[in-house]
């Protein structure tokens, strides 16, 4: 039983195809034994190789089936169909030129898409480096935020300070007057007190 493989299909694969298929057309073959040969030898399903077939490499080798189909009408001519083995080798170059040309332009494509897998990894380092600067952007507004909010704090706390300080200049000075005042008061009322001698001699202030 033939494996069902979900690889990818690498050019070698297609080249398997092409020219089991090219083969098939020359000596009068159906493709789908074509497809079943094919699938035998790459360990895939005959469907798979008649889908690769039809949707990828026949477009690659529409040269190469005409020539084919060319070879098979003269083989039927000349009442050679089954001995078409032994004409193998003279026909290879007849259909190795458009195996090339397919390989060259399998190259062109593998370039265009290592192109284009270039540019989309530029694209995303790009957009991951914006993404980044967005975020570290996004960081420092934050920070500038913070500091903005602790020294509306400070400038609050400065303030209370600063009038608890202005608060307390002032209960100093009213604590200076009041001092300077009992002072006052103390001297004036000593200088206005009256003594008296006892019966003893002793003097005695006398209160008013």
């Amino acid at each position: 039983m033939v494996a069902s493989r979900q690889d990818a299909w690498t050019e070698d694969d297609d080249l398997v195809l092409a020219e089991v298929t090219l083969r098939h057309i020359r000596e009068g073959g159906t493709q789908l034994a074509a497809f079943e040969e094919v699938g035998q030898r790459l360990g895939r399903t005959a469907a798979a190789c008649g889908f690769r077939w039809n949707s990828t490499v026949r477009k690659r080798y529409d040269a190469a089936i005409a020539i084919a189909k060319g070879q098979r009408q003269q083989l039927k001519k000349m009442g050679r169909l089954h001995h078409v083995n032994t004409e193998l080798a003279t026909e290879t170059s007849a259909v190795k030129l458009p195996v090339k040309t397919a390989a060259a332009s399998a190259q062109e494509e593998e370039a265009q898409v290592a192109g284009a897998i270039r540019l989309l990894t530029n694209v995303k380092e790009t957009l991951r480096r914006v993404q980044q600067l967005e975020q570290e952007l996004a960081e420092k507004e934050n920070e500038i935020k913070e500091l903005r909010e602790e020294n509306a704090r400070m400038k609050q706390e400065l303030e209370a300070v600063q009038g608890v300080n202005e608060d307390y200049k002032a209960l100093i000075q009213i604590m200076e007057r009041a001092r300077k005042l009992a002072f006052l008061q103390e001297e004036e009322s000593n200088a206005k007190a009256v003594f008296k001698m006892d019966e003893n001699g002793n003097l005695e202030r006398v209160e008013k």
